[in-house]
């Protein structure tokens, strides 16, 4: 790139209001750019090479270069570049990705609805919760229960169900009739001597208890990832979901998995909630989806929700929701094509295996570390817990910010984590090879020694 052309772009960088980052920060230290990709790495203006460990925001499943899916986007840009699915508008590509997604889907479902990101499908969600049970005759039951540090968007309805402070800070939120429930993380919540089964058993009373203070007939949805993400990886504890979903079917409180991050592949199976005994009358989809290679989200229903939103429109005259965009015709033909690849390729048992290298690697390695205190995950979805102290659990202190000086260290030497907090996220895209793996692993060794002694000798 010419000098001139590197200060227009340069210009154009500072323009941006980047989303989730501290705006002086980022004003006073400028973007960290990435000029390009391949597979699994990321370059740099300088042209210096990274691992992605977290498949850029838990999304990018196939890398960066996967062709067909180039091609799929170019076939459909030739024949129909756009066409909306408003007032019974439809196309092949969209009504054939939500054909192969109802086919499956881990449980069975009647309708497909399509939006653009995962925000949009969670606050689409809540729409049709709300709409359903106006029209079943049951104005009062409208509250959502989702559950403290879990990450659901960024919208005012997902925004509002994410249960992170600082997502509501500021910004008026959470709207009402969103509540939330206690996080299903043993290793920082269980009280001595619990086992997992009984903590587990604990939070589903603690969310009855929840559901009758407020009256079940006022409590209309809980949402919950099957594995939390941004949470921090929390897998939830043995027997945890059933013991929920007796509870939400006991107050006939519809239960939604947000699939976002767990679904198509990442956790070992085709659904996170195949791995983790979830049975959805809604499921939201998105980033694996197309991959990321271009925005597409989905909203399953099934055909009890599906009956009651036809109630509804029966009454009203139509269901008025939807985004012009909604099924994009290019969206859907690369997520057909993504499909195609992850069946082609076998993509979950590959998932299966390097999972299983990341999952050993981690915690053979690496958890008596004395700066870990857990390490959590399934499939190709990790998390690394940092500790002050082993012996007592206690967090490393708020002001250090472990996780940040791991994260910084392990992209001085080419790889990419995700800091939250006092936790580090792993989420390579799926493709990664054994290869990549053992260079995840080693280099996050590295990291991980630097932080320590760099708090050591703070």
């Amino acid at each position: 790139m010419n000098p001139a052309a590197t200060e227009t772009a340069a210009m154009d960088m500072a323009s941006v209001l980047h989303p989730f980052t501290p705006l002086r920060k980022h004003v006073e230290q400028g973007p960290f750019v990435i000029d390009r990709a391949e597979g699994v790495w990321l370059y740099d203006e300088a042209g210096r090479r990274y691992l992605d460990g977290i498949a850029g925001l838990w999304c990018a499943s196939l890398g960066y270069s996967e062709p067909r899916l180039a091609e799929a986007a170019r076939r459909q840009f030739e024949r129909l570049p756009f066409m909306h699915m408003f007032v019974s508008f439809s196309h092949s590509p969209g009504a054939e990705l939500a054909g192969r997604l109802l086919d499956i889907a881990p449980v069975t479902m009647s309708k497909v609805f399509f939006a653009n990101s995962g925000s949009e499908a969670v606050d689409s969600a809540i729409k049709m919760v709300w709409y359903y049970n106006n029209a079943v005759g049951r104005p009062a039951k409208k509250k959502i229960i989702a559950r403290r540090d879990a990450y659901h968007g960024s919208l005012i309805g997902s925004g509002s169900v994410t249960g992170l402070p600082k997502n509501h800070q500021l910004f008026d939120l959470p709207i009402a009739n969103i509540l939330h429930t206690g996080k299903p993380h043993h290793f920082r919540f269980g009280h001595p001597g619990e086992s997992e089964e009984e903590f587990g058993r604990r939070r589903a009373d603690e969310l009855e208890a929840q559901i009758l203070s407020e009256g079940p007939d006022t409590v209309a949805a809980f949402i919950a990832e099957p594995i939390m993400g941004v949470g921090g990886v929390i897998v939830p504890p043995a027997g945890y979901f059933d013991a929920v979903q007796e509870v939400l079917e006991r107050h006939d409180v519809l239960m939604i998995a947000d699939e976002v991050i767990c679904g198509l592949g990442r956790t070992g199976n085709m659904w996170g909630s195949q791995t983790c005994a979830i049975r959805p009358d809604m499921l939201v989809s998105a980033k694996a989806l197309s991959a990321s290679y271009l925005p597409i989200s989905a909203v399953m229903v099934n055909e009890r929700v599906h009956r009651g939103l036809m109630q509804g429109s029966d009454e009203v005259g139509v269901f008025a929701q939807g985004m012009t965009y909604s099924g994009h015709p290019v969206s859907a033909a690369v997520a057909l094509e993504c499909l195609n690849i992850y069946e082609d390729r076998d993509i979950v048992a590959h998932v299966r295996a390097v999972g299983g290298k990341l999952q050993e690697g981690l915690s053979q390695r690496y958890g008596d570390h004395p700066l870990v205190g857990e390490v959590r995950g399934r499939g190709l979805m990790a998390g690394v817990e940092l500790v002050a102290d082993r012996d007592s659990s206690t967090p490393t202190p708020a002001d250090i910010n472990a996780g940040a000086i791991c994260q910084q260290h392990a992209k001085a030497h080419g790889l990419i984590l995700r800091n939250m907090g006092n936790n580090l996220g792993f989420s390579p895209p799926l493709i990664i090879t054994d290869e990549e793996i053992e260079f995840l692993l080693d280099t996050f060794g590295v990291a991980l020694n630097e932080t320590y002694r760099e708090i050591a000798t703070a």
